[in-house]
């Protein structure tokens, strides 16, 4: 599925890119961008939201207080973050904030890649694109996956954590179930780094020919 044609006719596709804690979305959304793709980070977005003064940082500060800013008027995100960390309400405040005003933003920015740099394949790097509804700003939906067990070892060698601690991180995202049911390729990373750079190839080549038999 492909959403529009470039001034120049050629066909354009936005592939929505997510995947849990360490199951190699950064690595395959770095695939893509060796292979020509353009990356919109979701989590640069949201550092570009927070910017003092903008309308996002100004609706965040009335609803959480000055007390989550810092000497040069920038939001402590840590700081936030324990606030809203252990209460629901406040979280779901934040995001009501926060998501709507980063989707315009992708759009904005996915329109504007279109326009001026007439590339053919947009990737949104996203790692909460299923739960804070982005994915209307994709034509295809690919999730990054790898049993439980690889990642809790990952997460032990990787980032330190106790066995304890890396399943209390992955209990509390999206389960992998949920995002398969959402998604239109599904990449299993449960293998070395060459066998990953091979099924996105493949991809990549597949998707390939299909924006040229929309042009065609």
């Amino acid at each position: 599925m492909v959403r529009g044609i470039s001034p120049d006719g050629e066909a354009l596709i936005v592939i929505g890119l997510t995947g849990g804690i360490l199951s190699g979305k950064s690595t395959v959304a770095n695939m893509l961008k060796k292979l020509g793709a353009t990356i919109i980070d979701a989590d640069k977005v949201g550092h570009e939201a927070y910017r003092p003064d903008t309308e996002t940082w100004r609706e965040v500060v009335a609803a959480f207080g000055e007390n989550i800013l810092q000497p040069d008027r920038e939001i402590d995100r840590r700081k936030l973050a324990q606030i809203v960390f252990n209460d629901p309400q406040a979280l779901q405040k934040l995001n009501g904030i926060m998501h709507p005003r980063m989707f315009q933003m992708m759009k904005d920015k996915i329109e504007a890649l279109r326009r001026e740099e007439k590339t053919d394949v947009l990737v949104l790097e996203a790692a909460i694109l299923i739960e804070a509804n982005w994915i209307p700003l994709a034509d295809q939906v690919w999730v990054t996956a790898a049993p439980e067990e690889t990642v809790i070892q990952r997460l032990v060698n990787r980032n330190g954590l106790t066995e304890e601690q890396a399943r209390a991180r992955i209990k509390s995202q999206l389960s992998s179930a949920e995002r398969a049911r959402h998604a239109d390729v599904v990449i299993d990373t449960n293998c070395t780094l060459a066998e990953v750079e091979d099924k996105v190839k493949k991809l990549w080549a597949d998707m390939k020919k299909e924006l040229a038999a929309d042009v065609g």
